[in-house]
């Protein structure tokens, strides 16, 4: 019994280390940019699977989380830096920072990094972003989002979901729940990648102006939100 349980803490500790590795690749705000950017074509070229058009081209903001770590021994945890972008008359905000974590509980062994992808699907769920601070499933409504081109027979997005949300790690891209999670400003990196602090406010809503830094992001964004607007 006591080598099973060694062993299974080895396992554990030998995948964070793993998933660690990841998440420190994309640890600078710039890095990050450009992971959530590479998130985005690689889901969405994937011919049969990604986000539906449906979906994304209602998406009032969408969300990247590159390398979220993700796992436990027991009690399972989430952590995650990424960064966020709305629609604005401009066209997509400049991109928000932010960090997200929550717990789970459950029989759990190993760790594991995945990409997280959100979008935030009405007016409601914006504003709620707005605030800079959102724990999904309390103050925003959050569903596992349907996977394919298309996401026809599922009224869960149209009728109640402020926030859908998916995972990819491995390859296999999913709808994932994501009930408990917290969403806070991550003010390090808005002054690393700003030069000083800037609100969730008046990025989300056009008000500052994205640097060149953040340009692979918004015209990937861009790229596939009028794409899936055709």
């Amino acid at each position: 019994m006591k080598r099973f349980v060694l062993l299974t803490l080895i396992v554990c500790l030998g995948s964070f280390a793993w998933a660690a590795d990841d998440e420190a690749k994309v640890s600078k705000a710039s890095d990050r940019v450009q992971a959530a950017a590479d998130v985005l074509n690689q889901i969405q070229s994937a011919p049969d699977s990604g986000i539906p058009q449906e979906i994304l081209s209602k998406a009032e903001c969408v969300a990247v989380v590159p390398s979220m770590l993700k796992g436990g021994f027991i009690v399972g945890g989430k952590y995650g830096r990424g960064l966020a972008s709305c629609r604005n008359p401009k066209g997509w905000s400049a991109p928000a920072f932010f960090t997200i974590a929550g717990g789970s509980f459950g029989f759990q062994i190993g760790g594991q990094a995945v990409d997280l992808v959100m979008l935030i699907m009405n007016n409601d769920g914006m504003q709620r972003l707005l605030s800079s601070k959102v724990s999904l499933g309390a103050d925003a409504s959050v569903a596992a989002g349907p996977v394919g081109r298309h996401a026809e027979g599922n009224t869960d997005w149209k009728m109640r979901a402020q926030v859908l949300t998916y995972s990819r790690a491995r390859g296999v891209f999913a709808g994932v729940s994501l009930n408990g999670a917290v969403m806070n400003q991550d003010k390090d990196s808005t002054r690393e990648f700003y030069g000083h602090m800037v609100t969730f406010k008046a990025l989300l809503t056009g008000e500052a102006e994205p640097p060149p830094d953040a340009n692979s992001f918004l015209t990937t964004l861009a790229k596939w939100a009028q794409e899936a607007a055709k």
